[in-house]
């Protein structure tokens, strides 16, 4: 089994900051790619920003140069620093991770439950 655990949500004013931690853990073999996606109300899912296993990044547009992904391989973990939020920043933000099994295969995908980050004054 792979379990992906968040941490880091809350409430939060406009302007500030938040920092979101997703570890994975489990019968990991590779992770390749891992990001954080949200979902507003009322709202598609959406890819906030992801990182890859060689440290490539990409963020959707209304999020670049306020939010930093970032991972550390060697724990399994990867951390989006949010700063200069916005109360339209609200949503439940999901952890992901796509990875390979011992053969090489890819395409497995991951998910963590949420974590509710709520900006408001």
């Amino acid at each position: 089994q792979v379990q992906l655990v968040e941490s880091g949500g809350g409430l939060v004013q406009p302007g500030g900051s938040l920092r979101l931690s997703c570890t994975a853990s489990g019968s990991i073999f590779s992770i390749n790619t891992m990001g954080w996606y949200r979902q507003a109300p009322g709202k598609q899912r959406e890819l906030v920003a992801a990182v890859t296993s060689g440290g490539s990044t990409n963020y959707t547009d209304s999020v670049k140069g306020r939010f930093t992904i970032s991972r550390d391989n060697a724990k399994n973990t990867v951390t989006l620093q949010m700063n200069s939020l916005k109360p339209e920043d609200t949503a439940v933000y999901y952890c992901n991770a796509d990875m390979s099994d011992l053969y090489g295969v890819a395409g497995w995908a991951y998910w963590g439950k949420g974590s509710l980050v709520t900006v408001s004054s």
